[in-house]
């Protein structure tokens, strides 16, 4: 089984794969791509991530149209009054059917949200805080918020499960 996943970021991609392989109790080859998402590099709103999702698996399918499957991960933050919260949209395509969700939210440190208002993406203003490089690329904000008891790659994890359940389930969500 051929999975296009629209990033080549590890962390993303071995989500991917832990959440197939888990689901299909078979190994998966998961491929990853450079394509564009289509909103701006640090999404701040729901509606803003999942649409960066939905955008990276259309332009993965048209990249590498081959795959079993296409999956979209788009990592974004949303403001309720003065917090901040990091979250992930997953986002899966088997060329016909689609299908969401989305991981848990966490509360980010003030002075991340002060540095994200200013213009920095999140990443960015993990390492900054954190004294790190390139922590999205690793345990991400959550890893370092958690000391690695949930990575940014755990929290994905469960996102890229929920989010095949329909496809485990077809007659129950699809018309095929």
């Amino acid at each position: 089984m051929k999975i296009a996943v629209a990033s080549k970021n590890p962390v993303k991609l071995n989500a991917v794969e832990y959440g197939f392989e888990a689901c299909m109790k078979k190994h998966v080859e998961v491929i990853g791509f450079n394509v564009e998402s289509g909103v701006p590099d640090q999404p701040l709103s729901d509606e803003e991530t999942l649409t960066g999702a939905l955008n990276r698996v259309e332009n993965v399918m048209n990249k590498n149209g081959d795959a079993d499957f296409f999956v979209g991960v788009e990592g974004g933050v949303h403001f309720e009054e003065n917090d901040l919260f990091a979250f992930a949209w997953i986002v899966i395509s088997d060329g016909k059917n689609i299908s969401k969700a989305r991981t848990g939210s966490f509360l980010l440190p003030p002075e991340i949200g002060r540095l994200i208002k200013e213009g920095m993406e999140l990443g960015d203003a993990d390492d900054r805080v954190f004294n790190q490089t390139n922590s999205k690329q690793q345990n991400g904000a959550i890893g370092l918020l958690t000391d690695d008891i949930v990575t940014r790659e755990i929290l994905y994890h469960q996102a890229v499960i929920l989010a095949l359940a329909p496809f485990l389930n077809r007659r129950l969500y699809f018309q095929d």
